[in-house]
Order: C-alpha cells, then sequence, then structure tokens
C-alpha cells in the first residue's frame, strides 16, 4: 500500500494574521525540544511522525478520572490523597469537563504573543488553604518501583508547570506543589488471569511557572520569522533526516562491515 502523506493546509500560522493562533500545551514543548520541528510544523504543514496511541495507557487515565470523580462527588479525599497526607480533595468545579477535554481545555489570550493557550488537564484537587493542585496521571511498568529519580522527567515538570501557569492567568489560587499520580503494572504476579493489576503512588513536585510566558515569546518570534531554525542537537527526528539526507546524497547502497 503506497503511503504520501499531504502538506497540512489546516491550522498553520500566518504572520500577518490580526488574530489569535491557538497553541496547545503540548505544541509549546515541542518548540522547547526543537524550534525547527516546531516551525516546520506550525509554519509549513509537516509534523513529526505520529506514534501510535498507548491505548492501555489511556484505558487507566480514564479509570483514575472516574474513581477520583466518585471521591468528587461526595467531597471526599481519595485514599491516596490520604496515604500521602496531601492535605487535599479532588476539586468540584463545573468547567472540570471542559478543561479534561483536549478540543477545549482551560484558556488563555496571551496578548504579547498572540497566541490562544490551552492545555487540558487529567485532574485538579484543591487544598485545606483553597489553593488549586495541579494533577497528572502517569502509567508505566518497572520491576523496581517508582521514584521521583527515574519518573520526574523534565517534559513532565514542564507539563504540570504550563498546567499551573494557565490556571493562574485564569485567576485562580495554584499551589506551587503539584502531583503525578503513577500507575505502575506489576509482573511478579505467577498469572494473567485476564488481570492486569497496578500499584499507585504519587510524586510530588515543586513547580515554577515563570518561564511560560518568556517562551511564548520565543514561540511567537520563531513562527514570525522566515528562517527555519537550525536543528537542536538533542531532536531525534532532525538526526533521523540528516543522517537520512547524508546517505542519499552520497548514492551509496553498500554495506558498511
Amino acid at each position: 500500500m503506497e503511503f504520501r502523506k499531504k502538506i497540512r493546509q489546516r491550522n498553520l500560522y500566518d504572520p500577518e494574521s490580526s488574530e489569535l493562533y491557538k497553541l496547545s500545551r503540548s505544541r509549546l514543548d515541542s518548540f522547547i525540544q526543537c524550534a525547527r520541528c516546531f516551525h516546520i510544523d506550525r509554519r509549513l504543514g509537516v509534523d513529526r511522525p505520529a506514534t501510535p496511541g498507548y491505548t492501555l495507557n489511556s484505558a487507566v487515565d480514564s479509570l483514575l478520572k472516574n474513581e477520583f470523580d466518585s471521591f468528587r462527588s461526595q467531597g471526599l479525599p481519595h485514599p491516596l490523597q490520604t496515604q500521602f497526607n496531601t492535605d487535599s480533595i479532588p476539586f468540584a468545579h463545573d468547567s472540570m469537563d471542559d478543561w479534561r477535554n483536549v478540543r477545549k481545555g482551560i484558556q488563555v489570550p496571551h496578548t504579547p504573543s498572540g497566541f490562544l493557550v490551552t492545555g487540558a488537564v487529567d485532574d485538579i484537587w484543591i487544598n485545606s488553604k483553597g489553593e488549586l493542585i495541579i494533577v497528572d496521571y502517569k502509567a508505566t511498568s518497572v520491576k523496581d518501583g517508582v521514584t521521583a529519580e527515574t519518573h520526574l522527567h523534565s517534559a513532565y515538570c514542564r507539563q504540570l508547570e504550563i498546567y499551573q501557569w494557565l490556571f493562574r492567568q485564569n485567576g485562580f489560587s495554584v499551589s506551587d506543589t503539584a502531583y503525578l499520580v503513577y500507575a505502575n503494572g506489576l509482573k511478579n504476579k505467577s498469572a494473567f488471569n485476564s488481570r492486569l493489576e497496578f500499584d499507585l503512588t504519587l510524586l510530588a513536585y515543586q513547580g515554577q511557572s515563570g518561564w511560560v510566558g518568556g517562551k511564548l515569546l520565543e514561540a511567537h518570534s520563531c513562527l514570525q520569522s522566515e528562517r527555519i531554525p537550525e536543528p537542536s542537537s538533542y531532536c531525534k527526528h532532525c538526526a533521523y533526516i540528516d543522517n537520512v539526507n547524508k546517505v542519499v546524497r552520497s548514492g551509496s547502497t553498500s554495506s558498511t562491515p
């Protein structure tokens, strides 16, 4: 089967437009990862290759939301919140469904950059001070368990901080403390028996969201420019394209011992 992906014509950034350009939390993070890939995607319509959907992770995500929602409706803390002494309960708000919806999310018009910044959260808790706590669900399966040293990845930290920024810009009081709820699939059971069991753990992170506004301005400058940025030395996609181009230009198909 022949596959030729057409260059996207929708949702392209127009430097001449006066309308706010919708920029998701994940797109801002893609700029942080590689300005070149970001520019080629948003200006020229060629995104990075899509990865397969993590359907098991999505299932865990949905079940955790259902579980925390049951405690939200009762105004009670989830046992995990009590176990880790979070001094919080799930936050009840009429906009919760919108905040979780990837097509809506929580939105902030950022006039200096001309972006309408959006982000869809997994959960929001509230502590006894009335501060909102940003929460994101993650699923994994590791033998030695989940720790901050191995599972508090920089991209996850930025994700939490952008959400903190979005809620603060909407006028909410937001705690610096955010949490990752990790579901770790257990591999040490003697049999599958059509059941996958998980251990839940909580990783706390002290966020600092002051950098977000500056990065939005940098992303705006990137999209305003007619020049495609240089590849990031940390971008595996750019490295792949560069290596392919080198091989193609060499015209050699001989094997290297």
